[in-house]
Parts: C-alpha cells; sequence; structure tokens
C-alpha cells in the first residue's frame, strides 16, 4: 500500500515501542504514543531526556548515521521504518516539516530568505520560480514578516532572532504540512517575542488543521501550546496525558519535581532566600529544585538554609546585602533614594561597580544607532542586581561596557570608586554561549588559565594547581583540565565559563544570559552555584537575562531596559508585584503561565489587543 492511500488510516503519527541506540547509549527506551490529526503534543524533558532523538526519528533523520532505531512510526500514514528514501524525501516537507532550534545554524548565510523557501516549494511541488518566489513571500507574510516581499530580499543575519524563527516556521508551511515538529522553537527568545511565536503556532494550527509536535524543556511553553504533554526521563515516558492534568495534577513525582524547579515569576522572593541559594553540590548530582529543597528520586537531599532578615552572609563584608540569599540593600524604587537611584560617583566604600551617564552609538552619520542611552546605575558588594528586557533593548551592550569589552561612547564606569581604563580583572563576564566563547582547538584548562598567564603566572605547576582548583570549586573534576568543550555538556561547559571567571579573583560578575539555553534543572544548578560562589567570596553580580521568573528569584533589586533606557528600577518583589511602568507590565503579561486556562486567556487578550 502506497504512503498516499494511507494517509487517512489511523492518526497523523502513531509511535509504536521505538527505541533508538547510539552505540551502547539508548537515547530512547520503548517509547510509544499517538498524535491525531489538528492536535498538538509536547514531549517535555530535562536536556539528554530524548525528546529531540523521537522527534528526528519521525522523519527518518537517523537513517545512515550509525543510530540503531526499532519499532514502528508511521507518520501522515508512511512507514518511516520501512520508506525508501525516495518515500522520506517526500515525507520531509511536503506532508511533515521541522523547525528547529537555532535558525541561524538552520538557514544558509548566502541565500536570501526568499530564496531559501521558494527552493524547498520548488523541491516538493516542481512549481515554476516565479510561482515558487510568490509562494515564499506569501507564507513570509502569514507569519508576520512585516513588508515580506522587500524582507524576502534579506538574508538570515538581516533578521532578529524572533523573525530568523518565524521565517523557519514560513519555509515549513511552504508546502502545507500535515505535521509542524518544533524543536525548542523559543529557547533563545525573550518572551515577548516567543509569546508571539506561540500565539502563530496556535493561529496557524486553527488555519490549516495542521498537528503539532512540540520539543521542549520549557513546561510554561508547553502548557501555551498543546492539548498533551508526554514527560520523558533518560529515553522513557514518565507521565502523559492532557496539558491541564499533568500540569495541574501531575501522577509522578519526577513531574512534580520536574514543575517545582520551574521559577515562578508570580512567587515572591523567599525571606532568608530564593531557590538560588540551594546547595550547589546538591543539586549538581542530579537533584531537583522543589518546593524548597533539593529532591532526588523523590527523596529530600538538602534544604535551604535560611538567612534571617539582616543577618551578613559569610564573605559580604560586614554588609547589610545577603546577595541572592539574603534581603539585600535594596532600594527606595523609582526616582527614590535606594542605592539604585543614588549618586553613582558618590564615596561609598559598599559600591563595587558605578556607571555614570552610560551611551553607546553604533555606525555613522545618518545610520548611528544608539544602543544604550544615558544609563546610571550602582551595583553594592555582595549584591545582585538583574537586568531585564526584550532583545535589542541594549542588556548585553551594556553588559559588555561594564566589564571593559566595548568602550562607552559617552560616560563613565567606576570600579571601587576609580575611573575604569581599559579591562579591569576585578570585574569579569560569564557569557551567554559557553561554546563560541571557549576555543574547541585547546582544552578548558587552557582557557581557564589565561586570566592566571595575563596576570604574571608563569610556573607550570601552579597553573595548572590552581585550575584544578577552580575546576573542583565549580562542581568538575581536576582530571577534566585536559578535555575539549565538546566533551562536556552546555550545564558543564558553563560552569568551566564560571571557573574562568572565576581565575582573575573578580569583585563583580556580569552573567549575560547565563542559563537561556539550558533546561530547568541544570538551570537551577548554574544558578545555585552562582548563589554558592556569591555568598563564599562576597561577590556582586549583575545578571542579565530575558527569563523574567529567573531574574526576580535571583535579585535584590530588578532594572527594566527598553530601547537602551531603563525604564523602570527597584527591589524586585516591588517592580514584579507593582509595576509602574507600561513596558513593565507588558513583559510580565508575556511570561507563560503553567496553567492552560490562564495560558488561553493571556493569548486572546493579545489577540484583542493586537487587533485594535
Amino acid at each position: 500500500m502506497s504512503d498516499i492511500d494511507t494517509a487517512s488510516v489511523g492518526g497523523l503519527v502513531e509511535v509504536s515501542d521505538l527505541t533508538v541506540d547510539f552505540g551502547d547509549l539508548r537515547a530512547v527506551d520503548g517509547l510509544t504514543f499517538r498524535l491525531a490529526r489538528g492536535a498538538a503534543l509536547a514531549l517535555v524533558g530535562e536536556s539528554g531526556s530524548g525528546k529531540s532523538t523521537v522527534a528526528s526519528a519521525l522523519l527518518g533523520l537517523h537513517r545512515g548515521t550509525g543510530a540503531r532505531v526499532s519499532g514502528s512510526i508511521d507518520v501522515a500514514g508512511v512507514d518511516v521504518q520501512r520508506a525508501s528514501d525516495d518515500e522520506l524525501r517526500r515525507l520531509r516537507g511536503a506532508k511533515a516539516a521541522m523547525v528547529f532550534q537555532d535558525p541561524l545554524s538552520s538557514l544558509d548565510p548566502y541565500y536570501a530568505i526568499g530564496d531559501q523557501i521558494a527552493e524547498v516549494y520548488r523541491v516538493h511541488t516542481r512549481a515554476s520560480r516565479r510561482a515558487a518566489r510568490a509562494r515564499a513571500v506569501d507564507v513570509l507574510d502569514r507569519v508576520g514578516i512585516p513588508d515580506a516581499a522587500r524582507r524576502s530580499r534579506s538574508r538570515p543575519h538581516e533578521f532578529s532572532g524572533g523573525m530568523r524563527q518565524r521565517a523557519l516556521i514560513a519555509m515549513a508551511l511552504a508546502c502545507e504540512p500535515d505535521l509542524l515538529i518544533a524543536d525548542e522553537p523559543t529557547t533563545a527568545l525573550d518572551v515577548t517575542v516567543q509569546a508571539q511565536i506561540l500565539d502563530l503556532l496556535h493561529t496557524l494550527r486553527e488555519e490549516t488543521g495542521m498537528g503539532l509536535l512540540l520539543v521542549t524543556h520549557d513546561v510554561g511553553v508547553a502548557a501555551e501550546s498543546v492539548d498533551e504533554v508526554l514527560v520523558m526521563r533518560h529515553g522513557r515516558a514518565v507521565e502523559h496525558g492532557p496539558v491541564a492534568e499533568v500540569l495541574g495534577a501531575p501522577a509522578r513525582s519526577y513531574t512534580r519535581e520536574l514543575l517545582g524547579a520551574v521559577p515562578r515569576v508570580d512567587a515572591p522572593r523567599e525571606v532568608g532566600g530564593a531557590k538560588p541559594g540551594l546547595n550547589a553540590d546538591a543539586v549538581s548530582e542530579g537533584g531537583i529544585v522543589s518546593e524548597g529543597k533539593v529532591v532526588s528520586e523523590g527523596k529530600v537531599v538538602s534544604e535551604r538554609k535560611a538567612v534571617s532578615e539582616g543577618e551578613a552572609v559569610p564573605g559580604s563584608a560586614g554588609t547589610g546585602g545577603a546577595g541572592i540569599l539574603g534581603a539585600g540593600p535594596g532600594g527606595a524604587g523609582p526616582g527614590g533614594a535606594g542605592p539604585g537611584r543614588a549618586d553613582p560617583g558618590r564615596a561609598d566604600p559598599e559600591v563595587v561597580l558605578a556607571a555614570t551617564g552610560l551611551r553607546r552609538e553604533f555606525g555613522r552619520g545618518k545610520r548611528v544607532f544608539t544602543a544604550v542611552d544615558d544609563v546610571s546605575l550602582t551595583v553594592r558588594r555582595g549584591e545582585t542586581l538583574g537586568i531585564v528586557g526584550e532583545s535589542g533593548s541594549g542588556k548585553t551592550t551594556l553588559g559588555r561596557m561594564l566589564v571593559g569589552l566595548l568602550e562607552p561612547t559617552a560616560g563613565e564606569v567606576r570600579h571601587e570608586g576609580h575611573a575604569r581604563v581599559g579591562v579591569d580583572p576585578a570585574v569579569q563576564m560569564v557569557f551567554q554561549d559557553p561554546v563560541s566563547s571557549l576555543n574547541p582547538r585547546r582544552t578548558v584548562g587552557e582557557s581557564i588559565a589565561d586570566p592566571l598567564r595575563a596576570r604574571g603566572e608563569r610556573e607550570e605547576g601552579r597553573v595548572r594547581g590552581r585550575v584544578r582548583e577552580l575546576l573542583e570549586r565549580v562542581g568538575l573534576e581536576g582530571a577534566h583540565y585536559d578535555r575539549y568543550p565538546h566533551e562536556f555538556s552546555g550545564g558543564q561547559r558553563q560552569r568551566v565559563g564560571i571557573a574562568r571567571a572565576l581565575a582573575a579573583d573578580p569583585r563583580v560578575i556580569v552573567c549575560d544570559e547565563p542559563v537561556s539555553a539550558l533546561d530547568v534543572t541544570t538551570q537551577a544548578q548554574v544558578v545555585a552555584l552562582l548563589g554558592e560562589l556569591q555568598r563564599e567570596l562576597g561577590l556582586a553580580l549583575v545578571f542579565v537575562a530575558h527569563d523574567l521568573a529567573v531574574v526576580r528569584q535571583v535579585s535584590d533589586r530588578v532594572a527594566v531596559m527598553r530601547r537602551g533606557r531603563i525604564v523602570e528600577e527597584g527591589p524586585a518583589d516591588e517592580v514584579y508585584d507593582n509595576p509602574q511602568d507600561p513596558y513593565t507590565k507588558q513583559l510580565l503579561a508575556a511570561v507563560p503561565a503553567l496553567d492552560p486556562r490562564i495560558a488561553a486567556q493571556r493569548r486572546a487578550a493579545r489577540r484583542e489587543l493586537a487587533a485594535v
């Protein structure tokens, strides 16, 4: 029976006893599930749970890779296991299409977006070049790309992250597939763009009747987007059912622990601390943050040590600020007299970092673009300042100026009262993407050793000894010195980045989106590690992120940026519970809700607002 003859038989996707082995590693173990036509299912789990492996297996992408795939896979009437290479090519794009996590690496940088979409359409339909070009413009317009005819001639680097993701969705829609597989489609997007992409997927499902298989580690994204949830762990199904039941009343302890690890934007910071104050070593052993405790295999490993109000944290030099764990020095909010609005240039021994009137422009003449515009702020010893805002708001540019990687066009940065000249070892940075910030040709030990050698340390034994200490301090092994970045997981690579920042003995660490691409448990591990280091070393942290829930839980104060300016600043709970600026309210309204009913109400409200 041909694939066309069987297309109407059974569900859209039928998977039975799927098993995938890579050598001695079993990535998927006996998985069975079904997706009806027009329905939406989310595969949810930690990194390494097998989610993406399942998605790739549905399109036969493991064929020829050496992976051993067994079990039954039927997609849109095609028996994927028995299909010929030609049948698989007809399946991919025409009946089932995939949107990958990183649109920049999925798009050819040398060709215009419209040409790439047109090529996909021509391959599957044999349409003329003119018809294919018109189809590309049509689908770009359909996914909300403004001025689609003109922008179709743009190359990927000329699109923002959200627009590139829309372009990938447009490419997937070009042949009107029955099934759309979206593999972490919103991982690196800010909350407002994420909400736009999720609303787009929901609208496309309603208009086309296509089925959606969503692969995500973000439980909130699942609540916003699907009818059913399948929770995976170690390649197996842990729990499967309607999204409201699984997220509202999970039956399995692992699902409850996974939900407990999700930072909540509506949860106030606890007196004496927040989730990052957990024991990092316990979390790094595979535990999950749940209800203020570290839980591993359903057992409590360690509990948060509360810090009474006003109690100083060890290493904080006697300040009233308890950093991540304590009540923090806080401030009086916008326009008040707290540290956030104090004169950044005043002599205050507790101010370790101060910026006054920072401005940064790019380009020249009529093409000049102001990325940061007249920003002033202070960071006190042992304090965490969170900086939030959409992509393009100037957060990363500001962070790079604070470190000295970018020189301001105007204004100045002072470290402990002294004007900064060049890069100061006392202020270090943990970058968003540890893959691109670590040299793949050098061992992680050599990368961590760079700041030591830059300070004049030449004795090899001392360098290696200090690097081993740093590796162990961040939860890795000293023997990892001679390993390369590709041998580590994402969370481990981020630990390497933290170790490299610590090598310079800094007073301040600027963290630029340090957990944006990590699942909730790995995210909890990294943030817990930062909290522990802050308490022990008295570090000040500047935490730059678009994840508002994480920022609330880690920050003493929060500054909200929009179009290069700080539009609101104050104590974290005050900004989140009683936002004053309309933009802050807009950001908070875009955060995914774990309750599907609330998610539906917010989606309807966004539609009404867009229609005005």
